[in-house]
């Protein structure tokens, strides 16, 4: 990794790359960082041709920027509520050679529809929204001294507001996926009552005989679809090293995304 000024609030930021390299990222030596979650979520991702993707609290821009170079057509929005991490989201485009197919948006995702409609996210003009939630509650022994850390795994509030911003930009027959901790699918499948069917749950595990560690739960818009659990994927072998189908799919070789939506 290489390293660059420290950079205002965010302290020293250093250049990482990911999926084979293919994929450039600025971000926070300390606090939050992306790794397996962000290449899960976007693996996760449908085919979307020349469509548009919304990225939820997008951080530096990791799903969406993954994505936009796994899909040379698709069309990419980024929101994030911080400012220093919104300004490095939109040096991350540039830096892949991406800023003509990404738009960084500084704003809440819990805003008032109007306000989010004043900053260019409109009802119905999204194909999918990727979100990469806040993980823990308040006040629990997870909270990070790093504030940029803390705020991305911590949550202010409930999920609803995140899943109810989805419905509303998301077109009908949109599709959505996030990553969670497997505690929070109570919680999940609760928010996605409202609006949204073909529901897929696809456990994560770190070992094979260890216990999920993550759910990827993808759904559709409007869609009347049953409900389905996904095989398990499976992040490392028992030698510790990444199994041969979590290596394609962090390298940006294989799809996560459920067939039957």
């Amino acid at each position: 990794m290489s390293e660059i000024a420290p950079d205002s609030g965010l302290g020293e930021i250093g250049e990482d790359r990911l999926l084979d390299g293919r994929l450039r990222l600025l971000q926070p030596r300390k606090g939050h960082r992306a790794g397996s979650d962000a290449i899960l979520l976007t693996a996760a991702l449908p085919a979307l041709g020349q469509g548009a993707l919304l990225d939820i609290g997008a951080g530096v821009g990791t799903v969406g920027l993954a994505a936009a170079l796994a899909q040379p057509g698709l069309r990419v929005a980024l929101l994030e509520r911080d400012p220093e991490l919104a300004a490095l989201a939109e040096r991350n485009a540039g830096l892949n050679q991406l800023a003509d197919r990404v738009t960084v948006v500084v704003g809440d995702v819990t805003a008032r529809a109007a306000i989010l409609g004043e900053l260019g996210l409109a009802p119905g003009s999204f194909d999918a929204v990727a979100m990469n939630p806040p993980f823990y509650p308040p006040g629990g022994s997870k909270a990070s001294p790093v504030p940029n850390r803390k705020a991305a795994h911590v949550a202010e509030g409930a999920l609803a507001p995140w899943l109810r911003t989805a419905r509303r930009l998301l077109r009908p027959g949109g599709h959505l996926a996030l990553i969670h901790r497997v505690e929070a699918l109570p919680e999940v499948l609760a928010g996605l009552g409202t609006g949204f069917g073909a529901v897929a749950v696809r456990p994560v595990h770190a070992f094979a005989d260890k216990p999920a560690i993550r759910i990827i739960v993808t759904a559709v818009l409007n869609s009347k679809k049953p409900a389905a659990m996904l095989p398990a994927f499976v992040i490392n072998g028992p030698d510790g090293k990444l199994t041969p189908a979590s290596d394609a799919v962090h390298r940006g070789r294989e799809r996560l995304a459920p067939d039957y939506q």
